[in-house]
């Protein structure tokens, strides 16, 4: 999986996100343009296009707003600055799964910044009118292989983290993909909170996340501030990560999907994609 996977295209000319401290409005309230060049550096999380992502393999990680005082209430993917709209990113998505039906892609909507009722309404019947019957209504996770979705035709599963979800039977309630964060700059502690949280993971059932995820502090964006996330924080970390992601087991007590920053950098989705052959190798045989 990619962490904040639209942030590939971050848009300069944005306005700053609804969800942004006071200090950092006012921040880009003073130094406008050069302040969001230098934002953008420490938000966009990912390099690859969806397109590309799909191509990978990726899981989506999706964070939905609305721009302030837009009088046509377009929804966008935003993290810090706003990204493209939804509706265009929902499209090229499906036009992948139209060129290969027997992909299924996890769409996980957990952040929404900005939204109303109405807005919500319209993102479900946006995604209604994208996938139809190519969404898989929300059943027990167990029952869900990769037989069955082909059976039915089924090529998307969308999570959604809002009480929504309840009322739509394609939207899966956002507790069936817990995604526990870190919030830490250190990858030892980011390592023991990964095992621990695979340790205590959900009941049985549910999907899960391991997040291999480091965020920085305003400290570490202060001293960092020209160079970015990606060079100050991911490359640095990122031998240390991979050697957890490589000890690996997949299976109901073990990993699920694992999401990354960057995630062409290193042998991270091929590595990933491995943990899977340990399930045909009977070292588990559930998912």
């Amino acid at each position: 999986g990619s962490h904040d996977s639209f942030s590939f295209y971050i848009d300069e000319a944005s306005p700053v996100g609804p969800e942004q401290p006071e200090t950092v409005q006012n921040f880009v309230s003073v130094f406008g343009t050069v302040a969001k060049k230098l934002m953008r550096k420490w938000l966009a999380t990912q390099t690859m296009n969806f397109t590309s992502q799909l191509g990978a393999g990726i899981y989506f990680d999706l964070r939905i707003s609305t721009k302030p005082r837009d009088p046509d209430n377009e929804l966008y993917f935003a993290h810090g600055l706003f990204s493209a709209k939804v509706k265009e990113g929902l499209e090229e998505i499906n036009a992948f799964l139209a060129d290969h039906p027997k992909e299924v892609v996890f769409l996980d909507f957990n952040h929404f910044y900005g939204m109303q009722k109405y807005h919500h309404e319209k993102l479900v019947q946006m995604l209604k009118d994208t996938y139809g019957n190519k969404m898989c209504p929300a059943i027990f996770a167990h029952e869900v292989s990769l037989q069955y979705l082909w059976e039915k035709e089924h090529q998307v599963l969308v999570f959604y983290h809002s009480p929504v979800a309840l009322e739509v039977p394609f939207l899966w309630p956002g507790q069936m993909m817990p995604a526990p964060w870190a919030n830490t700059t250190d990858p030892e502690k980011l390592i023991q909170f990964l095992q621990a949280s695979i340790t205590e993971r959900r009941k049985k059932g549910s999907f899960f996340i391991s997040q291999v995820v480091l965020t920085p502090k305003a400290s570490t964006v202060v001293k960092g501030v020209a160079s970015g996330l990606r060079e100050t924080i991911t490359e640095r970390a990122l031998p240390a990560m991979m050697q957890w992601v490589r000890t690996q087991k997949p299976g109901e007590s073990g990993v699920n999907i694992i999401t990354a920053d960057f995630v062409e950098l290193g042998d991270f989705i091929s590595t990933v994609i491995k943990l899977n052959y340990a399930l045909d190798e009977g070292e588990d045989d559930t998912t």
